[in-house]
């Protein structure tokens, strides 16, 4: 029938609820009913196969298991899985979804109902978009540069006893802060550089985008900026600065900032530099990526440190909308692997694990922006311009 969904028509009761959903939803008619009578089955009309960008969801409303998701299909038995509640974060949308996983794999995306999100949908580039997580490329040991220009292996606690003292030794400093990180995370990164350096420049991380908006005749629509949290990341970055710095702005101020050490965060699931980004940066003393993939300010930094996806994240983000939704990470990543929040809690000396919530109260005490998140998040998320409204 497309190329994400099949159909077992032994299983079919012709109830045409997939129907149904082509025509309102997409606003299309790529699904009908055929042979009526005892022989009537559902399928595509000719030379029309169900293939839009929003095809998977016929597979979660089909009622008996007939329409089926290739993707998925004998991958897991379903009893083995475990669902949890997260948010994608493939664009700007900002989907509530379930993670289906088992063993710290993850084998299918379900959109989350949420009415003032995505309704009861997702696009097929979030329900497909995950496989990045294990991905036999990921980078996932942590190194530092010997003198003689070599890497070797670096224990996670040997660098947090030493990171501190290392970056107040380097003088002036910056930090890269991906649209991919959480607030929190954010947060963390921002208060951690510039309690050593109350100078330090906070700069957001580059923003892919890809195309424009798609809106559907619903009012579904899938963003052009393909990360989660570039409004949340903004948004700290210009409370604990006063001032918003972009990306293009940051590489062209690098010359005159005589800046000691680089800090970049990254957690991007594509290549986000090249060769002459990075040359930019050849001349700071110590340059710091954390990522998931190497890229060319990767092979050049003197600090390299493997970062996480977003279904290993815990935190929040805020999509195209200002809706924050918090969440708890789904899966572990990879042995070797840690993520932003739990490295910064452990440099900030904080006692026991990351805790996420306690960031965020925190937050919204010192931003007036996220105040309305004090209280416990729902599982629709806060809507951040009601403070905005009521403030005004």
């Amino acid at each position: 029938m497309g190329d994400t969904v099949t159909l077992f028509v032994d299983r079919c009761v012709m109830c045409t609820r997939c129907v149904r959903f082509t025509r309102e939803i997409t606003g299309t008619s790529e699904l009908m009913v055929v042979n009526r009578g005892a022989h009537e089955e559902i399928d595509v009309f000719p030379g029309f196969p169900l293939d839009n960008k929003l095809s998977g969801n016929v597979v979660d409303l089909c009622p008996v298991g007939a329409l089926g998701d290739k993707d998925f299909l004998y991958s897991q038995r379903v009893w083995f899985m475990k669902s949890h509640e997260h948010v994608c974060g493939g664009c700007a949308t900002g989907c509530s979804i379930n993670v289906d996983a088992n063993q710290d794999q993850i084998y299918r995306l379900k959109p989350r109902e949420n009415p003032h999100v995505n309704g009861w949908w997702m696009c097929d580039e979030g329900r497909y978009g995950f496989k990045y997580h294990h991905a036999d490329d990921r980078v996932t040991i942590a190194q530092r540069q010997t003198a003689d220009g070599d890497y070797h292996h670096l224990e996670w606690h040997d660098l947090i006893a030493s990171l501190e003292d290392e970056l107040r030794r380097a003088g002036h400093l910056a930090v890269v802060l991906s649209p991919f990180l959480t607030v929190e995370e954010a947060f963390l990164l921002g208060q951690f550089v510039r309690g050593i350096d109350a100078d330090a420049v906070l700069a957001l991380g580059p923003v892919p985008v890809d195309g424009d908006d798609e809106t559907y005749p619903n009012g579904f629509t899938i963003r052009s900026e393909k990360c989660p949290n570039r409004r949340g990341v903004e948004a700290v970055i210009s409370g604990l600065q006063q001032k918003y710095v972009t990306w293009d702005e940051f590489v062209a101020s690098v010359p005159n900032e005589s800046l000691g050490a680089v800090w970049f965060a990254g957690g991007y699931p594509a290549e986000w530099n090249d060769a002459s980004t990075a040359a930019n940066f050849a001349g700071v003393p110590l340059t710091i990526v954390q990522d998931l993939f190497a890229t060319p300010l990767w092979e050049q930094a003197q600090i390299r440190l493997p970062g996480v996806g977003f279904a290993e994240r815990a935190g929040s983000f805020v999509n195209a909308t200002d809706r924050l939704q918090s969440f708890e990470w789904a899966i572990r990543p990879p042995a070797g692997a840690m993520s932003e929040g739990q490295l910064l809690w452990q440099l900030m000396g904080r006692p026991g694990l990351y805790r996420p919530q306690e960031v965020l109260h925190e937050l919204g005490r010192e931003i007036a922006y996220f105040a309305v998140a004090l209280d416990d998040v729902p599982k629709v998320g806060v809507d951040l311009k009601i403070n905005q409204i009521v403030g005004a």
